[in-house]
């Protein structure tokens, strides 16, 4: 029944919360997002400190942002290992600060998906005017949605699905930061100790290069044989060159991996060489059997379709029945006594019966199962993939450690006691000399390779595959354009 109001304004609006203390009480159940936010980087510090030997620090405060800057230029005060290199990464990069960030803003949204909402307290003034009095009406409502509360518990526990998630995923990204980092040093210090052999390979062509000059002068040269050793020499420039122009490439991509501003980058000094290889290489039993549930991206799956799984139960209540509300009301009118009570808001499903909203949500579910199943089976093929690069690799770097360059040794000394008994000439001593730091290279590249493919394979058997960049196809030798032949 509508009663005329002449004048009346009225401040309204519908909607939510209950009793106080059991909304209080239950509201805990959304948990503590600082809680959770640490929670989360504690696991990824966890596989920092356990599987990747370096701690991973979140840098939140001026003090600590400071102390971090110390402690890397403590460590480019002398040449930078891996390990450093890694640590200086999960330490101070703004790269991994700002996944970490990331990753505690998507925690808090997710414990804010699990608290109820606020209580809405809607109030209603209306004023009447009957028979030239003045009448007042008052009226109060504390109202909240009905099936949120119901529905809390089954919210918590998808919450708690998705903090597992954001915790898996970020002690992802932090070892795919590791393994860059450990794969722009190895890169970075090939790249130097080639330069290395490429100057003593120009050095070489050079003093062919200019013998052949002053042969020509004296007589004993002609002009094919002055050229073939000019072009050598002309050669091994563009190839110092292009060496240099790596080192300072892969110099850079190091740097950037770390994070170090201009000043650090100046600072920053290489090892001359890379590591030796190690005695033997790691079995393939041992790395097959370790265990594919425990990498991270199978757990990171789990926890997805175990949230799918739960978030569809809730949508097939939802779908039909999407907001519920229960409220408690008390009027007050003057000359009246007051009233007091409840009102129920539920929709019905008339237009909308959520059949569509059920059927996306299975689609999603199923799509889980299948990329869960989809992804044991990557899984256990990508670990097979990187044993055997990595076991490739290191026996192509022991091959050529251990027989080709031994071999290109045995050459250039059985070469100098010839020349030194006048069987050959200086030009087939230098053509050896310059075939021996040729093969030396190569070597230096196989041993590179090696150590991009341990990073790859440490970082496939935690869970986050990296691409190891890793070719075993043999470079080019630098030969010797120069030929004794003829002399």
């Amino acid at each position: 029944m509508t009663t005329p109001f002449t004048n009346h304004d009225t401040v309204r609006a519908r909607p939510r919360k209950r009793l106080a203390v059991a909304a209080l009480a239950l509201l805990a159940l959304g948990g503590c997002a600082s809680t959770a936010v640490q929670q989360n980087l504690g696991l990824a510090q966890d596989v920092a400190s356990q599987r990747l030997g370096a701690p991973l620090k979140w840098l939140t405060t001026d003090e600590a942002r400071q102390e971090a800057r110390t402690d890397v230029d403590r460590l480019l005060q002398q040449p930078l290992s891996a390990d450093d290199a890694v640590r200086i990464a999960l330490a101070y990069s703004p790269g991994v600060q700002a996944l970490l960030s990331d990753a505690a803003a998507s925690s808090y949204q997710a414990t804010q998906s699990a608290r109820l909402p606020n209580p809405v307290f809607a109030f209603e003034r209306l004023v009447r005017n009957e028979g030239g009095e003045r009448e007042l009406e008052i009226g109060r409502a504390l109202s909240f949605p009905l099936l949120d509360l119901l529905l809390l518990p089954a919210r918590t526990r998808i919450a708690n699905a998705q903090q597992q998630q954001i915790r898996l995923r970020m002690a992802g990204d932090v070892v795919q930061a590791a393994t860059q980092a450990r794969q722009a040093w190895v890169r970075a210090v090939a790249a130097v100790q080639a330069q290395a052999y490429f100057e003593q390979v120009k050095e070489t062509a050079d003093a062919g290069a200019e013998l052949a000059r002053r042969m020509q002068s004296a007589g004993n040269f002609n002009r094919l044989q002055r050229a073939r050793e000019q072009v050598f020499s002309a050669e091994a420039v563009a190839q110092l060159a292009r060496a240099r122009q790596e080192a300072l490439a892969s110099r850079e991509a190091l740097v950037r991996a770390l994070g170090l501003n201009d000043a650090q980058a100046q600072a920053l000094k290489l090892p001359e060489r890379l590591p030796d290889l190690p005695a033997a290489p790691r079995e393939e039993r041992a790395v097959m059997q370790a265990a594919l549930d425990e990498r991270l991206d199978m757990r990171q799956a789990r926890a997805e379709l175990e949230s799918s799984a739960r978030s569809q139960g809730i949508t097939t209540v939802t779908s039909v029945v999407g907001d519920f509300e229960l409220g408690a009301v008390r009027n007050s009118e003057s000359g009246r006594p007051h009233q007091r009570g409840y009102e129920l808001a539920l929709p019905l499903p008339i237009f909308n019966a959520g059949d569509a909203t059920r059927g996306a949500a299975q689609a999603r579910y199923m799509a889980a199962v299948h990329r869960t199943t989809q992804l044991a089976v990557d899984a256990a093929s990508q670990v097979r993939e990187s044993y055997g690069g990595y076991r490739t690799a290191f026996d192509l770097a022991r091959h050529w450690r251990d027989e080709i360059v031994p071999l290109r040794k045995t050459i250039s000394d059985e070469n100098q006691l010839r020349y030194n008994g006048m069987l050959i000439g200086v030009f087939e001593l230098l053509a050896d000399a310059r075939d021996q730091v040729a093969a030396v290279a190569q070597a230096v590249n196989t041993q590179r390779d090696f150590w991009l493919a341990d990073a790859a394979l440490q970082s496939a058997l935690i869970g986050r595959p990296a691409t190891a960049g890793v070719s075993l196809q043999a470079a080019p030798a630098a030969t010797g354009g120069g030929s004794a032949g003829g002399h």
